[in-house]
């Protein structure tokens, strides 16, 4: 069953950027990938930091600390050191309001 939950408004993600928010205790990611906005686990595969202190190169997120790119919104690993995929969330825009399904 669907537990989606308002995490920003739409104007609070620009776009080519990354915020992080929270979700009934689960740290995510938003990426505004032109236009569109993609939402995430905020933890690298690799090493467990954040995503959101990373930044949005195109359609990917690249992590800071390593260096490692996941596709914005699948969360597909596209470069080494990560070796595996994070988790994307589903997303819903209602009235301005961004909605991630958490469940």
């Amino acid at each position: 069953m669907a537990n989606w939950v308002k995490v920003a408004a739409v104007t609070d993600c620009p776009e080519g950027e990354l915020k992080g928010v929270g979700a009934d205790g689960v740290r995510i990611v938003l990426a505004n990938v032109e236009g569109d906005i993609c939402a995430l686990l905020d933890q690298c595969s690799h090493e467990d930091y954040p995503l959101s202190d990373g930044e949005l190169d195109g359609r990917e997120v690249v992590c800071m600390y390593h260096g490692a790119r996941f596709d914005a919104c699948s969360g597909a690993r596209k470069t080494l050191p990560a070796i595996r995929p994070v988790r994307a969330f589903p997303v819903e825009i209602r009235d301005g309001d961004v909605y991630v399904d958490v469940e």
